[in-house]
């Protein structure tokens, strides 16, 4: 039988703080640093445990005026705390002073999500990437275009927190993981190579895996191997080279307009 002493709700004077449950997570959760990354993540289902920010009516009204989707759930889950402990919390504190930390999803969800045949959307390969902001700059890309996931090869954490900064809380819109060259999902791999095809002469399939070298060295010889068609972007000549979330972006809207498109899966 239930003591009804112990079944009673626990006081929420007694309950942990958000500041304790913050310090508790940390390590192991992934932060969402500022407004928008947490009315994305909110959006699509990231589970978020606790949400901080220095002005409480500053955020919601933020939230009325571009996220009402979202502005009752951000009511129940954020907590005012003085500038100086949110400051504490981040390494780097953003405008709207706002964070959180939310449960990163099952790598084998993701997994699952990456290798699932047909597809209705590619996948976008990293291959080696070495900066930060760019990779999360496609990620964001990635998931605006529906893409079914980000994946990542190398030594590049995609979960890194300057990764998610960059993207805008839209790592839980799609499937982001690291793989090795072998581990890459199944599919038609098209490599972006300046020697390649012209991308305008083909019909990119939905279950496309679009590879993409890094910045400075470009595709790796693993990578390269690996392919079935190699593409180029139309460029004037004499210029080096696009920037990487250039690059996906241009390859994406091509698929999009040959096949797939945004806000119809």
């Amino acid at each position: 039988m239930t003591d009804p002493v112990s079944a009673r709700p626990e006081p929420a004077s007694a309950r942990p703080g958000p500041v304790s449950v913050w310090h508790r997570l940390a390590d192991t959760a992934v932060l969402l640093d500022g407004f928008h990354a947490l009315k994305h993540a909110l959006r699509f289902g990231a589970r978020v445990p606790v949400a901080v920010t220095a002005d409480r009516r500053a955020a919601l009204a933020l939230a009325a005026e571009l996220a009402p989707d979202v502005r009752d759930a951000l009511d129940a889950l954020l907590t005012e705390v003085p500038q100086a402990t949110y400051a504490s919390l981040v390494p780097r504190p953003h405008p709207t002073a706002v964070a959180a930390l939310a449960v990163r999803p099952a790598r084998e969800a993701n997994l699952g999500a990456l290798r699932r045949t047909p597809r209705t959307a590619p996948v976008v390969v990293l291959d080696d990437p070495r900066n930060l902001g760019n990779a999360g700059a496609v990620i964001r890309l990635a998931a605006g275009f529906g893409a079914t996931g980000v994946v990542t090869t190398g030594t590049l954490d995609p979960w890194h927190p300057t990764v998610v900064r960059g993207g805008a809380g839209l790592h839980f819109a799609t499937a982001v993981e690291r793989l090795t060259v072998p581990e890459l999902p199944p599919g038609p791999l098209f490599a972006l190579d300046p020697e390649g095809e012209d991308i305008r002469g083909l019909k990119l399939p939905d279950d496309a895996v679009l590879a993409f070298g890094s910045e400075r060295s470009g595709l790796s010889a693993d990578l390269r191997a690996r392919a079935d068609h190699l593409l180029s972007l139309p460029m004037r000549p004499q210029v080096s080279s696009y920037n990487l979330a250039t690059s996906v972006a241009m390859t994406l809207y091509h698929w999009s307009l040959t096949g797939g498109a945004p806000g119809t899966r």
